[in-house]
C-alpha cells in the first residue's frame, strides 16, 4: 500500500500560481486568501521558495494550507482523515507533474517514496 509523505528537495507544491488554482476562494478563508496572494511571487512561485535548495525557508512556520495535516484537508476540501493519504498522493502527483513532468526526477522519487 502506497504511504504519502512528502520528498525533499522537490517544492512542486511552492508553485503557488493562482491562474492554476482558480477555486482558492472556495476552501481558504478572506484572510488565508490574502496571506497565500502575498506569498506568490512574479514568478508563481512561492516567495518563500529557495530555489537553489528547492526549500521552504520558513517551512517550521509554514501557514495552515501548507500543510498536509488531517484536520487542515477535513477542515479545507471535506476530505476525511481516513481518505488523507489517497488523497494527498494523488494532489502531490498531480502537482509534481504539472510542475516538473511526469518523468521528471521529482516523480520518479516521489513514487519511489510512497512506494508505488
Amino acid at each position: 500500500m502506497a504511504t504519502w509523505q512528502c520528498i525533499k528537495q522537490c517544492g512542486a507544491c511552492c508553485h503557488l500560481d493562482p491562474t492554476d488554482r482558480p477555486d482558492l476562494e472556495d476552501y481558504l478563508s478572506p484572510e488565508e486568501l490574502g496571506l497565500y496572494l502575498s506569498m506568490v511571487g512574479e514568478d508563481g512561485w512561492c516567495v518563500n521558495f529557495d530555489h537553489q535548495t528547492k526549500e521552504c525557508s520558513i517551512y517550521a512556520s509554514r501557514p495552515r494550507f501548507c500543510r498536509v495535516e488531517a484536520e487542515t484537508f477535513q477542515d479545507m476540501f471535506g476530505i476525511e482523515p481516513e481518505e488523507l493519504n489517497d488523497f494527498a498522493i494523488d494532489c502531490c502527483r498531480q502537482q509534481i507533474e504539472c510542475v516538473y513532468g511526469d518523468r521528471s526526477l521529482e516523480i520518479i522519487r516521489f513514487d519511489q517514496a510512497v512506494g508505488f
